[in-house]
C-alpha cells in the first residue's frame, strides 16, 4: 500500500491541479515533495520525488525547464509540478509538455492561486499517514510470514483495524533480482548504488501498479532483496505472472528476474509455510531458468524434496553415481549419452521417437543405447534406473545452469 501520484491529485483541496503530460504514468509512487530552487533537482537521488517548480528563473527560461524535465526523467522522480498564473508564466510551453509526454514523465500544472505551502503540507501529511499505515501493515505481515507472532487473534484484529483483509485463500509469490553483484563490479560502488536504487524503485512501482490491477493482491516490504506478493488464486494466474515478469524484465536493465509461486493457504496462519514454499520454488526457477521465469511449488515434485536437503554433497554424489559413467571428457560432445538418455526417458523408452526428437538415424540410437547400458551397467528396462536417471538429469540441468557443468 502506498500513495500514488493519482491518489495525490485526488486529495481534497487539490482539485485545481491539472495533468498536462504523462497521464499514463500516474501510478508512480510518491515518496516526498521537493521544492526545487535555483540549484535545480540535484538533491533528488533516490527517486519518487514530486518536484515543485516555482522559481521564475526556470519558469521563464524554456531551455532550463526542458533540461530539468530531462534530468528528472533520468533520476526517476515521480513527476513535476509547475506553477502558473499570477506573477508566474500563464501557461507551460508546448515544447516542455511534448518532451515530458515523450519521456513518460507526469507534468502537472498548479495555479498560483493554490498556495504552494498549502499543497506541500497537504501532500506531506497524507504521505506521513500512509507511511504509518504501511509500516503497521508490514509489521503484521512480517510477523505472519516469519511465524514470529505471539497471538494470532491480535494480529487478525490489528489487520482488520487497518482494513487489511487476511483470511481469504491466497498464494504467495517471492521475487528476486539476480546479478546485483555483477552490476556493482561493472559500474563501481557509486554508480552501481544509484542504478540499483533506481531499478528497485521502478520495480516497486511496476509491482504496485500490477497489484492494483488484481483485486485482493497485497504487496509486502521484506528486509533484503526479496519482493513478496500475496495473491488471490485464479485460472489466469500463470499467464498473469508470465506477463508480469516480462514487464519487470523491461525495467530491470542488466539484472535478471525470477519468481517462485507457493501453494494455496486458506488463512493467514499458514503464511509462514507459503513463504518457505515460494522460496523453494524461486531457487528452482533461478537454477533451471524456465522460459516463463517462475516455478510453481505445486509442480516441483521431487525437486521440492531435493531443495530441502541441506547437505548438497549427497545430491552431487547421487548424480555422479547415476550419470558419471555416461560423461566422456575429451570428446567433442562429452554429454551426448546423457542427452540421448534424456530423450529416451521423455519418449518412454521409444527409440524411434527419441531418434526423431534428436534428429538421428534409428541405428545411431541403438548404438547409443548399447553404450549407455554398457557404461552405466544398468538396463533401460529397469524402472528403478529410469527413475534415478530422470531425477539425476533434472539435478544435472540445475548444476549446468549454475555453471558447474
Amino acid at each position: 500500500m502506498s500513495l500514488t501520484l493519482n491518489e495525490v491529485l485526488h486529495l481534497p483541496g487539490l482539485e485545481g491541479m491539472r495533468v498536462r503530460a504523462g497521464e499514463r504514468y500516474l501510478q508512480r509512487r510518491v515518496c516526498w515533495s521537493y521544492v526545487a530552487g535555483n540549484e535545480g533537482i540535484t538533491a533528488c537521488k533516490m527517486g519518487g520525488e514530486l518536484v515543485f517548480i516555482s522559481e521564475i528563473n526556470y519558469l521563464c527560461d524554456e531551455p532550463k525547464l526542458l533540461t530539468l524535465v530531462e534530468v528528472g526523467a533520468v533520476l526517476g522522480i515521480a513527476g513535476v509540478v509547475v506553477l502558473t498564473g499570477g506573477s508566474f508564466p500563464q501557461c507551460i510551453s508546448s515544447s516542455v509538455i511534448a518532451r515530458a509526454e515523450q519521456l513518460g514523465l507526469p507534468l502537472i500544472e498548479q495555479p498560483s492561486s493554490l498556495r504552494l505551502v498549502f499543497v506541500t503540507h497537504l501532500i506531506d501529511r497524507a504521505l506521513m499517514h500512509m507511511t504509518q499505515v504501511r509500516r503497521s501493515r508490514n509489521h503484521i505481515l512480517g510477523q505472519l510470514l516469519t511465524g514470529d507472532y505471539s497471538n494470532l487473534a491480535i494480529a487478525r484484529q490489528r489487520a482488520a483495524h487497518l482494513q487489511l483483509t487476511l483470511d481469504i485463500p491466497r498464494r504467495l509469490v517471492a521475487l528476486r533480482l539476480f546479478g546485483i553483484e555483477t552490476l556493482f563490479e561493472r559500474q563501481g560502488l557509486a554508480q552501481g548504488e544509484q542504478l540499483w536504487q533506481a531499478t528497485r524503485q521502478v520495480l516497486e512501482d511496476q509491482l504496485e501498479a500490477w497489484s492494483r490491477s488484481r483485486p485482493g493482491t497485497v504487496t509486502v516490504d521484506m528486509q533484503g532483496d526479496l519482493f513478496v506478493l500475496l495473491l488471490v488464486d485464479a485460472d489466469d494466474l500463470p499467464a498473469a505472472l508470465t506477463t508480469l515478469r516480462r514487464q519487470l524484465i523491461g525495467v530491470a536493465g542488466e539484472l535478471e528476474v525470477y519468481m517462485g509461486l507457493s501453494s494455496l493457504a486458506e488463512d493467514c496462519g499458514h503464511y509462514c509455510r507459503l513463504l518457505n514454499e515460494a522460496r523453494q520454488a524461486l531457487n528452482v526457477a533461478q537454477n533451471l531458468r524456465p522460459e516463463s521465469g517462475y516455478c510453481d511449488f505445486n509442480k516441483l515434485g521431487v525437486l521440492g524434496l531435493l531443495q530441502g536437503i541441506v547437505d548438497h554433497t549427497l545430491i552431487d554424489d547421487f548424480v555422479e553415481m547415476t550419470l558419471g559413467p555416461l560423461f566422456v571428457p575429451g570428446r567433442k560432445h562429452p554429454n551426448v549419452l546423457v542427452h540421448t538418455l534424456e530423450a529416451l526417458l521423455k519418449e518412454n523408452g521409444n527409440g524411434i521417437k527419441a531418434a526423431q526428437r534428436l534428429g538421428l538415424h534409428r541405428n545411431t540410437i541403438n548404438q547409443r543405447i548399447q553404450r549407455i547400458e554398457q557404461r552405466s551397467g544398468k538396463s533401460l528396462d529397469d524402472p528403478l534406473f529410469r527413475m534415478n536417471a530422470s531425477i539425476a538429469i533434472m539435478v544435472w540441468h540445475m548444476s549446468v545452469a549454475r555453471g558447474k557443468e
